[in-house]
């Protein structure tokens, strides 16, 4: 599941597309005040990018807490689940060969 989930991470999808302006191409020659409302505009790309990335660093620390937390309650069932067990009673799976149940029949009258 894990190599399945990366492979999915892994393909591109639309918010990796660059287009033309942020690729630094440019169809008019730049110019004094152009090269300042670029780097403004890169400014503003910068701050919402560090801003994404602390959101994904804070959801990250969120979901790795929460799996820590099933980890440890699934640990204390499966004692619960041992404790209750007796130790001379085996596994459904692991009992030998299969076996058959006899039907019960009741009569009925009409």
């Amino acid at each position: 599941m894990a190599l399945a989930m990366k492979a999915m991470a892994d393909i591109r999808g639309l918010r990796d597309i660059r287009s033309v302006p942020g690729t630094g191409r440019r169809s008019i020659p730049r110019t004094r005040s152009s090269a300042y409302l670029e780097r403004y505009v890169l400014h503003r790309e910068k701050e919402r990018l560090e801003k994404e990335a602390g959101l994904l660093a804070k959801r990250s620390r969120v979901i790795r807490k929460r799996l820590w937390e099933i980890d440890a309650q699934m640990e204390s069932l499966e004692r619960l689940a041992q404790s209750e067990r007796p130790n001379n009673v085996t596994r459904p799976a692991e009992a030998s060969g299969p076996t058959k149940k006899k039907w019960k029949t009741l009569a009925l009258r009409y």
